[in-house]
């Protein structure tokens, strides 16, 4: 009976070799093709996409430049309503007027003399 088994376990053992070499099965490759492509689209994405990293950053950048724009308008809203409010009737500053009066109209007083 021992000869009889022998033949059967070097069966065995040459049947288990054979499946530990076995090359890959195509559907492992296939799926670590297709993980690796979705890791590389996201990672894209994040970076150089509409909502990605490098946009973040142009979009902090005109954020920025807007921002100082907006407080040189509101500088210059400022003294336009201090003009005005200076001009009004509740209000009136005789030396902005007579300095409007001569930038706007070019008006000169008699005793004046104008060089050019």
């Amino acid at each position: 009976m021992v000869i009889f088994d022998r033949p059967k376990e070097a069966a065995e053992e040459a049947d288990i070799v054979r499946r530990i070499r076995k090359p890959p099965a195509l559907g492992i490759l296939v799926y670590f093709a297709v993980v690796f492509g979705l890791g590389v689209y996201f990672t894209f994405a994040a970076v150089q996409g509409d909502f990605g990293l490098f946009r973040r950053a142009e979009i902090e950048a005109e954020t920025r430049g807007l921002q100082a724009q907006l407080d040189e308008l509101s500088v210059q809203v400022a003294r336009m309503e201090n003009l005005t409010r200076r001009l009004s009737d509740t209000y009136l500053d005789i030396d902005l007027l007579d300095q409007q009066a001569r930038d706007v109209l070019g008006m000169l007083r008699t005793d004046e003399i104008v060089i050019r």
